[in-house]
């Protein structure tokens, strides 16, 4: 095993101190200096991008934990990064599933475009990247872990570090809760929140609303198919889309969203 063949006595202990200062962790400026103390000497980086949701259907929210000014979750907006995180999740996936590099002169992030200017200039000074993901296959959950650094190349060591670290650095984010962003808590974010909401369920097709109320009712896309008769594979099709539409990860949250609905009801 990488971690015992190849690091020193007093890394190796410094390792597993890390390792348990991260089930410490309960707040996000406490996950930010343990990202920025120990975990450096292992995996050195400047930028964390976290993201995780239903890739597969552009479902994706996202982190980032820096100490460059202005680079800051609330800062940038999804749809600008969106598209890459998508397609860097697709090719790990692709791939075996296993940490990757990234090295480009001109930048990681060359070919896209983020506001404010100050979090594009730092963005596209990033010329190296070391890529890792989880598939959950249980929760549907998946996510995307991404180190960036402004130098020409990560150190070698660094696939290996992130591969044993990953459980880790997964488990301290899973027990912050969302900011502020991510889950608005103030009363008028709220209703412009259940705007969108409404907007996106008009968005729905007579069909796709049909579907909704039976799945409402317990029914499964087999028994939905049987029920409208169309097959199992096109009722999947159909929620799909429905999900996307709704911003939502799986049928409960989907129930819960169309039942706020006026027009569920």
């Amino acid at each position: 095993m990488f971690i015992t063949k190849e690091l020193t006595d007093i890394e190796k202990a410094q390792l597993i101190d890390l390792m348990h200062e991260s089930l410490r962790i309960r707040s996000h400026f406490e996950f930010f200096l343990w990202m920025q103390g120990k975990l450096q000497q292992f995996l050195p980086h400047e930028i964390m991008i976290t993201a995780w949701g239903d890739f597969s259907m552009g479902v994706i929210y996202f982190n980032i934990v820096s100490p460059l000014p202005g680079v800051r979750t609330e800062k940038i907006s999804s749809g600008d990064l969106n598209p890459l995180l998508k397609r860097l999740f697709n090719y790990w996936l692709s791939h075996t599933k296993a940490p990757f590099t990234l090295s480009a002169e001109n930048g990681v992030f060359q070919d896209c475009d983020v506001l404010p200017a100050e979090v594009n200039s730092h963005l596209k000074n990033m010329k190296s990247a070391l890529v890792h993901g989880i598939k959950d296959f249980r929760g549907r959950h998946d996510c995307l872990y991404i180190l960036l650094n402004s130098t020409p190349t990560m150190p070698n060591t660094s696939r290996y570090m992130l591969e044993s670290l990953l459980p880790y650095i997964d488990s301290a984010l899973r027990q912050l809760e969302h900011l502020p962003v991510q889950h608005p808590a103030d009363k008028d974010a709220i209703e412009n929140m259940h705007e969108e909401e409404n907007e996106a369920l008009e968005q729905l097709s007579s069909r796709e609303i049909e579907i909704m109320e039976w799945v409402r009712n317990g029914k499964t896309n087999q028994e939905i198919g049987m029920i409208l008769d169309i097959s199992s594979f096109t009722v999947k099709n159909h929620l799909q889309r429905i999900f996307k539409k709704l911003d939502v990860l799986n049928r409960a949250q989907a129930v819960s969203k169309f039942k706020q609905t006026p027009r569920a009801s």
